[in-house]
């Protein structure tokens, strides 16, 4: 999940943080059914690619072209950005086993090497794959394993987590852990480290400004905009601080040309089991406004699940196996 390094952009929000405390203290009450009236223009989302065997993380390759993880087959794709055209990058890789949410979660590179990381897995590994160069992905980090050795201090039910997205960072990759509200450092030669724990705010999204680290909080159910927050901390340093407030299960954070934008998967309802996705048709990419209060953009998305800025348009991946293309303009100014 890489973007374009701004790093002015995550300062000048840093600094509008201060007031974040007491705006973001009073979400929004306009969700996808009654509309935002401080947002004057909605973008209006186009398909892009379709019939994917589900969807969930994704990035930009060093060709410049959309990589998207399909949990169901366990694939991974290369989306054409222009065309829409998708074909098959990697194949192999563990399916998601029926009634979880697992499988093939994210994709990101480390020069032009492929790495995906895959939850839920088992009996197979749960944890880092490395795409080798004759396209046969092989687990290098087994993260469901040393997860049970080193169960977090937050409950849990499930002994393995549920890693949900990875980003490069230093040698290795950032991994969030959205069940043991937890983020992991993992080295290419399955070197695991705790990096920082949470209590319950269930880590999702990650993106990264030089050493700085974003990450988005889906919050615990039933995932109000009060708690879907995207927070900064440096890794092995202390100190997390509060960005941006007001999405409905948010599950993915990018830097873009126009300042910092989120992913929020939707309105969940209540009742419904922990790691269930959102209400069909709910979902909407959000922009942080100066006061650290997320603003929605483009409203109407199905269950989406993670996305990518390049320039000023926002290609979103959904549960279901679609690609849609969001546009960005200056009009979008969140305040």
């Amino acid at each position: 999940m890489r973007t374009p390094r701004i790093i002015a952009v995550l300062l000048s929000t840093l600094l509008a943080a201060t007031t974040v405390a007491t705006a973001a203290a009073t979400p929004s009450h306009h969700d996808h059914h009654h509309g935002n009236h401080h947002v004057h223009h909605h973008a209006d989302p186009s398909l892009l690619t379709a019939g994917l065997s589900g969807g969930a993380g994704s990035t930009i390759g060093p060709d410049g072209a959309l990589y998207v993880t399909e949990p169901v087959s366990g694939e991974v794709s290369r989306i054409d950005r222009r065309t829409g055209a998708a074909s098959t990058f990697v194949s192999g890789l563990p399916p998601q086993q029926p009634g979880t949410p697992g499988g093939a979660l994210d994709v990101a590179f480390r020069g032009r090497t492929a790495y995906v990381l895959v939850s839920l897995a088992d009996p197979q590994v749960s944890g880092l794959y490395r795409v080798g160069r004759d396209g046969v992905p092989r687990p290098v980090a087994d993260l469901g394993a040393w997860s049970i050795a080193h169960p977090p201090k937050t409950d849990f039910f499930v002994p393995i987590g549920l890693q949900f997205a990875m980003e490069p960072y230093r040698r290795g990759f950032l991994v969030t852990d959205g069940h043991h509200n937890r983020v992991l450092y993992v080295t290419p030669d399955g070197s695991i480290t705790q990096v920082r724990a949470f209590g319950n705010v269930v880590p999702t999204g990650l993106e990264t400004v030089g050493r700085t680290v974003l990450m988005a909080e889906a919050g615990p159910v039933p995932h109000l905009p009060s708690e879907g927050k995207v927070v900064a901390f440096t890794p092995w340093r202390h100190g997390v601080h509060l960005i941006a407030s007001g999405g409905r299960l948010l599950v993915d954070v990018e830097t873009g040309r126009g300042g910092l934008y989120a992913l929020a998967q939707g309105h969940f309802t209540p009742g419904s089991p922990e790691g269930s996705p959102a209400d069909p048709d709910t979902g909407q990419v959000m922009k942080a406004g100066r006061h650290g209060v997320l603003r929605a953009v483009a409203t109407g998305l199905d269950r989406p699940t993670s996305f990518e800025i390049v320039g000023r348009t926002a290609y979103v991946v959904t549960l279901d196996g679609e690609v849609w293309t969001v546009p960005l303009s200056h009009g979008h100014h969140g305040r």
